[in-house]
């Protein structure tokens, strides 16, 4: 089956409303529930999914290599607990190991970061953000709950 095609998910589900935007069906599921609609077997369907991709800033080595750093700095982070959690002897070792993962974090994070950026040879030289839209967003009800459906949501549109 692939994901086109409807499957067991959508089976004996029929939409009840579209809207432009998820956060309005997600508000007509939230109305239905507030008003005792058996929500449970409801769904919010994108229809006509697309990708996209939004350019935020140019990647530098500068900041390839502050990007590498800080995440460098959380993994030090926890590197750093861990060891003080199971093998320092006494609280202030503790802080001791917590600063050394950190200080070794950023600077390997750093090189990686400098490393990864040259190795791509100018190819995507930039920083983005991705995700999934849609063009509508179709409610599904099961059927048999249809038209107790359409009439609270008729009240929703007066």
């Amino acid at each position: 089956m692939s994901l086109a095609s409807p499957g067991p998910i959508t089976a004996n589900r029929v939409p009840v409303a579209s809207y432009p935007t998820y956060a309005e069906a997600e508000k007509a599921v939230d109305f239905l529930s507030d008003h005792g609609f058996p929500v449970q077997g409801t769904l919010i369907v994108g229809v006509g999914l697309r990708s996209i991709e939004r350019v935020v800033s140019r990647m530098t080595y500068l900041r390839a290599a502050g990007l590498g750093a800080l995440s460098g700095a959380w993994f030090g982070v926890l590197i750093g607990l861990f060891l003080g959690i199971f093998f320092a002897p006494r609280p202030s070792a503790m802080v001791g190991l917590l600063l050394w993962g950190l200080l070794w974090g950023l600077i390997a994070g750093a090189i990686y970061g400098l490393i990864s950026h040259a190795v791509h040879g100018g190819r995507r030289d930039f920083v983005s953000e991705s995700g999934l839209v849609a063009d509508k967003y179709d409610v599904l009800v099961e059927s048999e709950h249809l038209a107790r459906a359409q009439e609270l949501l008729g009240k929703t549109s007066g």
